[in-house]
């Protein structure tokens, strides 16, 4: 069997070995995500690219609605 050598970080160990290991950063609680089955399932975010940039996912919406309103209006009136 293969023998494993790890630098644990614990400095210089005085009482018990296990106790040292255990409390190591080796030994830390870790959330993994399921990769398939049951909580995997990723929802992915409809305009990455734009929420990344600063911007807001909506604005080209609301430039069209303003823009139609102001058209719709300025035409009724002449």
């Amino acid at each position: 069997m293969a023998k494993l050598n790890y630098n644990h970080q614990r400095g210089e160990i005085k009482e018990s070995v296990i106790k040292a290991m255990v409390t190591d950063p080796l030994f830390r609680t870790r959330i993994v995500k399921s990769k398939k089955g049951k909580g995997s399932y990723q929802r992915n975010e409809k305009h990455r690219k734009a929420v990344l940039k600063g911007e807001s996912p909506f604005k080209n919406i609301l430039v069209r609605f303003f823009l139609n309103g102001f058209f719709k209006s300025y035409y009724h009136h002449n």
